[in-house]
């Protein structure tokens, strides 16, 4: 092969490497999948100001989830579906409680409010009862 083509399909393998590292790490993560039942579910992390963590959960029609909050003055929380039309505030109270509409899954969002700590850990307990 001329030293030409070599260079180019060096170059060319080079560019292909860059394009699939950055679309692994550029692209937005898939949530964590996690199992909620009627004992209690325990979520952790760590998060900086205005970071989010995002986790996935199934439920059927009916049941009721309860989330509970151990530091409501760092973190809150959200509980959002789509294809279910439901979209809660982001909720700074220790405990919520919620009756959710359709089988499915639903997003569940944990954020570290601005303020205080740089970073902080949080601790999330979940539960669902089934509908009556």
């Amino acid at each position: 092969m001329t030293k030409i083509r070599c260079l180019f399909l060096a170059s060319l393998l080079l560019l292909v490497s860059f394009a699939a590292a950055a679309a692994q790490s550029g692209g937005k993560a898939e949530p964590n999948r996690i199992s909620v039942s009627q004992t209690a579910t325990v979520v952790r992390g760590r998060l900086a100001n205005g970071q989010e963590m995002e986790y996935v959960f199934a439920a059927k029609a009916g049941s009721t989830i309860t989330i509970k909050n151990a530091s409501p003055s760092a973190f809150d929380f959200r509980v959002f579906s789509e294809e279910a039309d439901v979209e809660t505030e982001f909720e700074s109270s220790p405990t919520l409680t919620l009756t959710l509409p359709e089988d499915g899954d639903y997003f569940f969002f944990v954020r570290k409010k601005a303020g205080g700590a740089r970073s902080a850990s949080f601790k999330l307990t979940l539960k669902i009862s089934p509908a009556d």
